[in-house]
């Protein structure tokens, strides 16, 4: 199948030249290429990235908005962080390191959270650290390895305040 715009005539001239005419019907005619129509390229891509900027310091401010009102919601939650000491005196693989932890503030729900972090371990692994029997004003805390001693870093967050 021929491609008309690829198509040409062929026409030898008498000093020995050929003449090239393309064949086929032009459907559309496009774009000049000229400079008054590819000056005013640069003018759009200046308004392109000048909207881009303006979209980003939206953004940002955006962002400053939302990081002021979760500072301003931050009062509304307690924020502990408390190093304790857990010991166990039992042989692996029995473990007693259970300890009841008092919170310094008692919360309104029971929807608050305890992230422990191991700061220190000494005699034996330290395996899982367990969270249980969450109340209003405390919770337990515990871990099933081997270990002796175990001193943790407990961050507790959330809960509302009374």
């Amino acid at each position: 199948m021929r491609n008309p715009d690829s198509t040409f005539t062929m026409v030898t001239n008498p000093d020995g030249t050929v003449k090239l005419t393309r064949t086929g019907t032009v459907i559309q005619q496009g774009t000049n290429m000229s400079a008054t129509n590819f000056n005013n390229a640069e003018g759009g891509i200046q308004d392109n990235h000048i909207a881009e900027l303006i979209q980003i310091m939206y953004n940002l401010q955006r962002g400053r908005i939302v990081d002021e009102r979760l500072d301003g919601m931050a009062a509304e939650f307690l924020n502990e962080v408390r190093n304790i000491n857990l010991t166990n005196t039992s042989s692996f693989p029995f473990n007693n390191s259970v300890l009841s932890v008092n919170l310094l503030q008692a919360r309104k729900t029971l929807n608050y959270n305890v992230f422990a972090e191991v700061v220190s371990y000494s005699g034996g692994l330290v395996g899982e650290i367990s969270i249980t029997d969450k109340q209003l004003n405390g919770f337990k805390v515990s871990f099933s390895g081997s270990a002796k001693a175990v001193t943790l870093k407990l961050r507790i967050m959330g809960g509302m305040l009374v």
